[in-house]
């Protein structure tokens, strides 16, 4: 007989695992390929994970009335006022190695919150518009869940520009072995031609 479904640990499993791709993007990287921006507006891959630890930080904390014990390693919310990137980039005193680690600490604290509350247990988001900050732990899984599944998205992109590795996860790539991966780009693009 098959256990019966619990949402909460389908939602915690789905955000473990967006955690650790996000993680596991950066693996093999020096500090500057970590760093280095990609796009037009800078996203680089250690930005990502940056904002990733502050985004679970705030909504598994201060949601719900909890702190996490080393707030100074956090981008502080008045740090937003000067410089509006600022989880998005990693200061000079901070290494590829101590964001990942802070990233798995913020995690466990964040899994505190999952596993001590109920779904129905209620929080306040600050930061949201007045009348749409009162929310449930429910709310907020299925919100960070979202989010952090989108920016993964954005790290898988920015890595596969820097050396064509791609994958979903380290365990599960997802994508066809061995496949003709210059041959596939030029049949696409033949075919976007015949609209040009």
């Amino acid at each position: 007989m098959s256990e019966p479904y619990d949402p909460k640990a389908a939602l915690h499993h789905y955000l473990r695992a967006i955690r650790e791709n996000l993680i596991w993007k950066l693996d093999g990287l020096s500090e500057r390929e970590a760093r280095l921006p990609r796009t037009a507006t800078g996203n680089n891959l250690l930005g990502v994970l940056k904002h990733c630890l502050n985004v679970e930080a705030g909504y598994f904390g201060p949601t719900f009335g909890r702190e996490f014990p080393t707030p100074a390693e956090l981008v502080a919310t008045e740090t937003f006022d000067a410089d509006p990137q600022a989880d998005w980039y990693a200061r000079e005193d901070e290494t590829k190695d101590g964001l990942i680690d802070l990233y798995r600490r913020v995690a466990a604290f964040a899994d505190q919150t999952i596993d001590t509350l109920p779904l129905d247990a209620p929080g306040r988001v600050p930061w949201w518009l007045p009348g749409r900050q009162d929310v449930t732990l429910h709310q907020v899984l299925v919100h960070v869940c979202v989010d952090l599944a989108r920016h993964a998205g954005h790290a898988d992109i920015l890595r596969e520009q820097h050396d064509a590795a791609i994958g979903l996860g380290q365990e599960n790539r997802n994508v066809p072995e061995g496949y003709d991966w210059p041959a596939y780009v030029d049949r696409l693009s033949a075919l976007a031609d015949r609209f040009a």
